[in-house]
């Protein structure tokens, strides 16, 4: 397997895009879970469908739109979908969770017109909904690259104010911090990294690994930065073991990244049980 990562381009691409995904989305995945937005993700995963959909269809009817990555379109749609949403969370007050389905509607809608309206992208459409690692081209590398930074820079720069929002969002407004504005950029950057992590991942499967980590590491974690750190370890294991696993069995990565992010979580459920029964002998 080492040898083909070296010779071929594609593999180097899907491992280095799998290693830097493995890292931002369980990273962003602990304030999406804090904050109890965990379907969020699943929102704009399917509105980022929309968009993939639509670039598909527009290459196919548009020549001069041939050579167009359908990841620019995806994730055009998913930070304008992460924007509605915010904006009708502020709408609906006191029914704040009527946004994500609101979006996810609208995102399965668009995406069903575009599927149905077009001429057949069967493979391509099946690559972007579950992953593909022969898919992943060095261009969609620097876009995972260039996402991967933002988030850094995000994070370093408002890490302290995110953190008390997250956590106590009354105190946060009192404290004179513009709620309104991290939350925003908290939002687009989830949209970001939903649209870059689905070509490793797939569409359908990409809010796991935002949340399935950091699910493991909430059961083992004794702070919230040892939540953080566990949950980054835990999906590079998942993305390790999946592309592996895919290589090998030849099959899509997301099923696999899935799969291994649950069995992580089982045997966390499983180490914690241990420790309580310990406890009590004790």
């Amino acid at each position: 397997m080492i040898d083909a990562i070296l010779n071929y381009q594609f593999l180097q691409n899907a491992f280095a895009s799998g290693l830097i995904i493995g890292v931002i989305a369980p990273l962003l995945g602990v304030f999406v879970v804090v904050r109890r937005l965990s379907l969020i993700a699943d929102a704009l995963s399917h509105v980022t469908l929309a968009g993939i959909a639509g670039s598909l269809y527009l290459s196919q009817s548009f020549g001069a739109l041939a050579l167009l990555n359908p990841l620019y379109l995806g994730i055009v749609a998913s930070v304008t979908g992460s924007l509605f949403i915010e904006r009708l969370r502020r709408l609906y007050k006191h029914y704040e969770e009527l946004a994500i389905p609101i979006i996810m509607s609208a995102g399965l809608g668009i995406s069903a017109i575009f599927i149905s309206v077009s001429e057949g992208f069967s493979s391509d459409l099946i690559s972007y909904l579950f992953g593909s690692v022969s898919a992943v081209s060095r261009q969609d590398l620097w876009i995972v690259v260039s996402i991967a930074i933002i988030v850094i820079l995000f994070l370093s720069l408002f890490f302290k104010e995110f953190f008390v929002l997250s956590f106590d969002e009354e105190y946060a407004k009192a404290s004179g911090l513009p709620a309104k504005w991290i939350h925003i950029l908290f939002m687009i950057v989830t949209a970001l990294v939903i649209a870059g992590s689905m070509r490793i991942v797939g569409i359908l499967l990409v809010s796991s690994l935002m949340t399935l980590p950091v699910a493991a590491a909430m059961r083992i974690a004794k702070s919230f930065k040892q939540a953080i750190i566990y949950s980054v370890v835990f999906g590079e294991l998942a993305v390790l073991v999946g592309l592996v696993s895919a290589f090998y069995l030849n099959i899509a990565p997301g099923g696999t990244i899935v799969v291994t992010s649950i069995i992580i979580l089982l045997l966390t459920l499983l180490t914690k049980k241990i420790r309580i029964k310990g406890v009590q002998i004790q």
